[in-house]
């Protein structure tokens, strides 16, 4: 069965797709909205580590809507939600048998309910999987402290291919920098560079 996950390059979702490779073909999708080449990152990871990669891109009023939606919350949530729902329907869109994320149980944003789950599954025939969501931050980090390597630093400085990034590189150019210093609270980000299999587990996408 093909499995599309979207994928950021980070750890989660780089975890979710090592979770479902077993089960699934898996191909790491990246969704962008031209905004910048920031997609090839993920593209780096992806394919040095052995999986099929493929970018999708966005609807560029999505990401307007999303970036309007900030400025006038004062913060990034809403919007980056909005943007991971349409994302999700995009994937879902195309010739997939299930698709998946790497949203965790504590994460605040982005979050798909129960609700939001099925609804998608019945309008596009497709199964949502979500591997990591029974898995806390700890959790998670035991398992990118045993399985991965990963680069971790502040925001603005890690190469990722999410969708903050596109986000804030508008603001910076249409508000100036410090909009963005403002907008986005500062957090640190991961980025993968490496994945350590067992030699039982698959090392190719077939």
């Amino acid at each position: 069965m093909e499995l599309g996950v979207l994928y950021s390059g980070g750890k989660d979702s780089t975890l979710a797709a090592l979770l479902l490779e077993r089960f699934y073909d898996v191909t790491l999708v990246t969704t962008h909205f031209g905004i910048s080449d920031d997609w090839k990152h993920a593209r780096e990871t992806a394919t040095a580590n052995g999986f099929a990669f493929e970018r999708l891109e966005l609807d560029p009023g999505v990401a307007r809507e999303a970036i309007e939606r900030i400025r006038a919350d004062g913060f990034p949530r809403n919007g980056i939600q909005r943007i991971h729902q349409h994302a999700l329907e995009r994937l879902a869109d195309q010739e997939f048998d299930a698709i998946a994320d790497g949203t965790r149980r504590d994460d605040r944003v982005p979050t798909v309910s129960r609700a939001q789950a099925q609804s998608l599954e019945d309008r596009h025939d497709v199964d949502y999987i979500a591997p990591l969501s029974g898995f806390g931050r700890t959790a998670v980090d035991r398992l990118v402290e045993a399985r991965l390597e990963v680069t971790v630093g502040p925001s603005e400085e890690i190469d990722r291919a999410d969708y903050e990034a596109e986000l804030r590189a508008v603001i910076a150019a249409e508000d100036g920098p410090e909009a963005v210093l403002e907008l986005f609270p500062n957090h640190e980000q991961t980025y993968v560079t490496d994945v350590h299999r067992n030699e039982t587990e698959p090392t190719e996408v077939e």
